[in-house]
Order: structure tokens, then sequence, then C-alpha cells
């Protein structure tokens, strides 16, 4: 298995401008969609940032694998509530 990035213990996969995080075995996943980011002198910084909890299902359509949505102005912020919404969701 290839080492990923990780935070509290689960997997950060990027592709492109989303983010995947969570374990694809589980329930649910987090989707961060990168809408903005902003320079600074070590590269970008993703700014606002959608966050999507979604089933892990790939066979279903994406449409119907959305389970919450909403937008934040930080990384830190989506991921801090890309975080919670797993934790809840995987523990049902």
């Amino acid at each position: 298995m290839a080492d990923f990035l990780t935070y509290k213990e689960l997997p950060l996969v990027r592709k492109g401008n989303e983010i995947y995080y969570g374990d694809m075995s589980e329930a649910q996943v987090v989707k961060f969609e990168v809408l903005s980011t902003t320079k600074t002198d070590g590269g970008e910084i993703p700014q606002k940032v959608k966050v999507i909890l979604m089933k892990s299902d790939t066979e279903l359509p994406e449409k119907d694998r959305i389970m919450k949505e909403t937008t934040k102005d930080s990384f830190f912020d989506a991921l801090d509530v890309g975080f919670v919404w797993l934790e809840r969701a995987n523990k049902k």
C-alpha cells in the first residue's frame, strides 16, 4: 500500500484541485474542492474550499453520493469541518 499524507490517522489524497480525505473502505469520505488559492513565498495555499461529505460507493452517480456540503474560507476550517462530519458519519 502506498504511503499517503495523513490527518488524524486518515489518508489525504490529492488529485488536481480535489483532495479526498478518509478511508474508501468506510461508508463515507470527504472531498475538498479547492475553489481559489492565495500565492505565498512558498507557493499557493488553498483559500476558498468546498467541503463535501459523500458515500464512498463509486458505483453510485456522484450526485447520489453527496450527503452534505458547505464552503469555507480556509483549508484549515474546511479540514476541521470535514473531520467532524466524517467521524460522525462513520460512527453510525
